[in-house]
């Protein structure tokens, strides 16, 4: 009965596996094909115009400034994320669910309403169509997923260590950073993780905030995959998650190198 419940979920492993790289594998023939018409198993025609297009264009310059603009936006997330959860967890004051679920309104409003309200906002205060206003709307995207990971975490660390290193004689600020810093830092890369690929992929609310003025990645990458160019489509979106997957493990380099005592809990 075991050998028959183990062997199941390897071939639900597998097929889940399956389902993930099977898309990954086209679109990566698809950076290399000009012509692949249906019902060909093979293409047709090889080309290198998408390679051509994607690395000869300003989409690298572009792609540089959005790694910034997406990297500031969520150290942002998380240091607000961080202290929105430790003032829920540790302190009492009023409105305090209030401010949990205001957190959570830009996952619950929805963004086209959210877009034009803030929109509004933005002109009157002159971030309109301006870097800072970007980086605001997309770290307020990001907040609920920041303060929702860092508040669990939080509750589930708790203040007793930090406590007694401040007995101990550590100033507040001391013990935080040697006591409850480390044990929070793979709740704090889960974070960052998360409010990065969130600011990274944003494409209504850049291009509505930004006026076109603020052109990310994934402004000049989405028209390419509606136009119906998928060698174009296929050669921008590679390039789009090759990005993430390295700036994810830079994340986790920077995390180790700090904090190397993580890698050996893990082991």
């Amino acid at each position: 009965m075991k050998s028959k419940l183990s062997l199941c979920c390897k071939g639900i492993v597998w097929l889940a596996m399956f389902g993930v790289l099977l898309p990954l594998i086209v679109l990566l023939i698809w950076c290399f094909t000009e012509r692949w018409a249906w019902p060909e198993l093979v293409p047709q025609v090889f080309s290198l115009r998408g390679l051509r297009e994607v690395l000869g264009s300003q989409a690298l310059m572009i792609l540089h400034s959005s790694i910034l603009l997406s990297a500031t936006a969520a150290l942002i997330a998380v240091v607000v994320g961080l202290m929105t959860a430790r003032a829920i967890v540790f302190y009492q004051f009023p409105g305090q669910k209030l401010l949990l679920f205001a957190s959570m309104l830009p996952l619950i409003v929805p963004t086209t309403v959210f877009g034009m309200g803030i929109h509004l906002l933005l002109i009157r205060v002159g971030l309109s169509d301006t870097v800072p206003g970007v980086i605001l709307v997309h770290v307020i995207c990001a907040l609920p997923y920041t303060v929702s990971i860092m508040t669990d975490s939080t509750r589930a660390i708790g203040k007793k260590l930090e406590e007694q290193a401040r007995v101990l004689g550590a100033g507040s600020l001391r013990a935080f950073w040697s006591v409850s810093m480390p044990a929070l830092m793979p709740a704090i890369f889960s974070a960052l993780a998360m409010a990065y690929i969130t600011s990274f992929s944003q494409y209504f609310l850049t291009l509505l905030i930004g006026g076109g003025n603020v052109r990310t990645f994934t402004v000049i990458m989405v028209p390419y995959l509606q136009n119906g160019d998928r060698t174009l489509a296929a050669g921008y979106t590679t390039l789009f998650l090759l990005i993430t997957v390295l700036v994810f493990l830079v994340f986790r380099k920077i995390v180790q190198r700090f904090y190397p005592c993580l890698e050996q809990n893990r082991e």
